[in-house]
């Protein structure tokens, strides 16, 4: 080592090249989850089971698990656009390292652009003083990462929390008749959640609730890949 420089395996490589790098693997699930539809699907499925009232069923690793596969089915255009444009000729040696990250972010961005509110975006424009204000979303692809993934997390942040008040509604009104029920038959000492729970289930069972759960979070993303 000298000057900076460590030799591997004869090649040279720089000191800080490799601390950025490793800050970028250490970054990285906070990427995955603040750059992905990840934080929508894993919010919107623990609303769904605190409104069913079933306690920790399904469990937590259950939840992040599904909510890390439907990532996977969503971002699975953005996956194959960077792998085509930055990843494959990177390897093959077409392009640099710089070359690189600056082509696998646009898919990204593309992606989180689309799925995030202008008015958002504006926002955090407005915190920002060295950013210009956006017009239309094509223009808003031009913005550095440090107000895009801000942007399309507080979106993403209301969504979920928009979803989770709509799933709430059906089983709040169950607990709301049952409730009702049974103080109009006297039954005061006996928990309403233990009768409105069988309910609840076979509701969302006979429903297929499963299905449309994850049909309407899956279709809620729109990606439109770039010309």
């Amino acid at each position: 080592m000298a000057d900076g420089i460590i030799n591997i395996n004869g090649d040279s490589v720089q000191t800080l090249e490799i601390i950025y790098l490793m800050a970028l693997f250490t970054l990285l699930p906070s990427a995955v989850i603040l750059m992905t539809s990840f934080t929508r699907y894993v919010i919107s499925l623990s609303f769904l089971r605190n409104a069913m009232g079933t306690q920790q069923v399904p469990p937590n690793m259950v939840l992040v698990g599904l909510s890390l596969f439907l990532t996977l089915f969503t971002m699975g255009p953005v996956v194959r656009e960077i792998s085509t444009t930055a990843y494959r000729p990177y390897v093959e040696g077409e392009i640099e390292q710089s070359v690189f990250f600056e082509r696998a972010q646009l898919p990204l961005k593309n992606f989180m652009v689309q799925n995030t509110d202008i008015s958002t975006i504006r926002l955090f424009c407005d915190m920002d003083a060295t950013a210009e204000l956006p017009d239309t979303l094509e223009a808003a692809q031009l913005l550095p990462l440090r107000i895009i993934v801000p942007a399309f997390a507080t979106s993403e942040l209301r969504r979920a929390f928009e979803i989770g008040l709509y799933l709430y509604i059906p089983f709040l009104l169950i607990d709301i008749i049952v409730s009702s029920v049974l103080m109009s038959m006297g039954m005061i000492m006996l928990p309403p959640s233990m009768i409105s729970t069988p309910f609840k289930l076979l509701l969302f069972v006979s429903l297929n609730g499963w299905e449309l759960v994850f049909t309407s979070l899956v279709r809620g993303f729109r990606y439109v890949p770039l010309a």
